[in-house]
């Protein structure tokens, strides 16, 4: 078997209208994901589903998130959105605390410390992130691969200067989990948002916390879930979270949950490597024929193509059937496990 035919199996479970390359945005859902959130909401509506909706589905996802993060499920907790996640580390760093971000970071990596008003933020180039680290930085908040330009950081360079001055690590992996081999044990935390790249419904996702990392959160968003034993801590305050990261799990949005077992489910079937080689191999197609157009496009071995002062040809694209997105002033062009070369050359037709 070539490690193509994982993706073409799966190319059966996705039926879009138009040319589709804006995965960075939201990720297409595939018909077995589609299948079950359109149940779970029939048994809704009907009064047949106790609860509406099952732990059962939290757990699978959290088994096929654990799986393609390369961590064990009881180091994930399941969440509805990254700001929430990083709130609750934000809220972990004593005041004066320096956090040390990428300039131009996505806002929910960094919102939640900036806005705090006692915390040291400082940013530094992408390039320079690992070379910024010093003595008195506590954590270092940074993407495993730019929003808004599909840059990949220097994942290794930065892992060793932080833990060379004692500094802990938080890694969004939205836009990477998915299509990029992630090691989230790597890091004492990290998050990811499920409806991109891991093809989940909204209100989908992901911390992972090492053991260690784990006695630095607070207790902050404790809830009924948070003991890890749903329906048996109702009522009263608890006497303790859940010993593992299901003590930061918060009350599951059950329609996007019963989607989201089974997009994680196909991606982790079709496995990483597969799913790294076809998207980095469609974006170098489509960074070649860029440049035979003189359009020089940032740099990298990235799934998602970006050119600089190309966002005004975006209109353009989308009234040809083509799906793509212009953030921070570039034409932003992302590939995933849908799309073929026939998608990458419609693309560079359009701009021809």
């Amino acid at each position: 078997m070539t490690i193509l035919a994982p993706i073409q199996a799966a190319a059966v479970e996705f039926a879009p209208e138009v040319t589709y390359l804006n995965t960075s945005s939201w990720g297409l859902l595939p018909r077995r994901t589609i299948a079950a959130v359109k149940a779970l909401a029939d048994e809704n509506a009907a009064g047949r589903r106790v609860g509406a909706g099952s732990f059962d589905a939290v757990e699978a996802a959290r088994r096929g998130f654990a799986r393609i993060a390369g961590v064990r499920p009881d180091r994930v907790a399941t969440g509805s959105s990254v700001t929430v996640h990083v709130g609750l580390i934000a809220a972990s760093l004593p005041p004066g605390a320096e956090v040390l971000c990428p300039e131009g970071e996505f806002s929910s990596v960094v919102s939640p410390f900036a806005l705090r008003g006692d915390l040291r933020v400082r940013y530094a180039p992408l390039d320079g992130l690992a070379g910024a680290v010093r003595p008195s930085t506590d954590l270092v908040a940074f993407s495993a691969v730019q929003s808004a330009d599909g840059r990949v950081a220097d994942l290794a360079a930065v892992r060793a200067a932080a833990a060379a001055h004692g500094a802990r690590t938080l890694l969004d992996g939205t836009q990477a989990a998915g299509w990029f081999p992630l090691e989230a044990g790597a890091y004492d935390y990290t998050v990811t948002g499920g409806f991109k790249f891991l093809l989940c419904p909204r209100g989908t996702s992901f911390l992972t916390v090492t053991e260690e990392a784990q006695d630095t959160l607070p207790p902050l968003f404790a809830g009924w879930v948070s003991a890890g034993a749903p329906w048996a801590s109702n009522y009263g305050p608890l006497e303790r979270l859940a010993p593992t990261a299901r003590g930061f799990d918060e009350p599951p949005a059950f329609l996007s949950y019963h989607g989201a077992e089974h997009s994680l489910e196909l991606l982790g079937d079709v496995g990483a490597d597969a799913l790294y080689a076809h998207a980095t191999g469609l974006a170098a197609r489509l960074r070649a024929g860029l440049a035979g157009l003189g359009h020089r496009s940032v740099p990298g071995e990235s799934a998602i193509v970006s050119v600089p002062g190309l966002q005004g040809r975006h209109g353009e694209l989308v009234d040809a059937g083509v799906a793509v997105s212009a953030p921070a002033g570039n034409l932003r062009i992302s590939c995933h496990l849908y799309n073929t070369e026939a998608d990458v050359d419609r693309v560079l037709d359009v701009l021809a």
